[in-house]
């Protein structure tokens, strides 16, 4: 488990960033792969969540997780909440104490997000689409209106693909340029081939809402000694799947 610095140090809230090691499953999905969305095993899945559940800490309910699908919607649970089939969104944001929530990426960034005064926290799946759509803005903006200040949010930006593994065509540049001309910056030419900084995208639309306590990790996930998994790497090794990294944050 890999912990932020900058969330380590602050009261009352539990979190971490798990890679592929530690769990029961086997294979291609070796070993802690968190993802209900894979075709692994259920039942290693189950216990792999309740692996990870048990280090958050012993009073933790279940891990609380949505149908991502790489949009820019969320969702907010209160204490009035109430809704037994999973919710289809890209990011959770709560106040409630011993709730984890979660995100599954491999190779997408998982951002943390915690207001220590008002105690509430977030956790945002944010691929190159949510990203673009406005999903960080979209948290930010409702945790502000829940009461939320800026001056006391934490971001921290975990493990994702980086820089120079992660390839991307003209049009995808295209897009991003269209959106905003200062994109260019998030891409680089090497070689005759395209690459697409995202975690640089989501440092910028953070510091764009004036979040003032940015951690990021730089830990790549395609990298296979980081020991994470990473969609694009299976893709390279022709595996006909892969398994979900998770991050997760709790209030206690």
């Amino acid at each position: 488990m890999i912990k932020s610095k900058k969330l380590t140090g602050l009261r009352n809230l539990k979190h971490g960033f798990f890679n592929s090691s530690g769990g029961q499953s086997k294979k291609i999905y070796k070993s802690l792969n968190c993802g209900p969305g894979s075709s692994d095993k259920k039942s290693d899945i189950k216990k792999n969540l309740q692996i990870v559940r048990k280090k958050i800490s012993n009073k933790a309910k279940n891990i609380f997780l949505v149908k991502q699908f790489h949009s820019n919607k969320f969702i907010f649970i209160n204490k009035k909440y109430k809704n037994k089939k999973k919710p289809k969104a890209d990011a959770i944001i709560t106040n409630q104490r011993y709730l984890p929530i979660a995100v599954l990426t491999a190779d997408c960034a998982p951002i943390l997000i915690y207001d220590d005064k008002i105690k509430m926290i977030a956790a945002i799946h944010s691929g190159w689409k949510g990203a673009y759509k406005g999903i960080i803005n979209n948290v930010i903006k409702f945790m502000i209106k829940k009461g939320c200040n800026l001056e006391n949010i934490t971001a921290v930006i975990g493990p994702s693909i980086s820089l120079k593994n992660y390839e991307v065509k003209e049009d995808f540049k295209k897009k991003f340029i269209k959106k905003d001309k200062k994109n260019f910056i998030f891409f680089k030419n090497k070689k005759n081939k395209l690459y697409f900084d995202l975690t640089g995208f989501i440092y910028k639309s953070l510091k764009a809402i004036k979040v003032k306590h940015i951690d990021v990790l730089n830990i790549d996930t395609f990298d296979i000694k980081n020991k994470f998994f990473s969609a694009r790497r299976a893709l390279k090794l022709k595996h006909n799947d892969y398994g979900r990294n998770i991050s997760i944050i709790m209030l206690n």
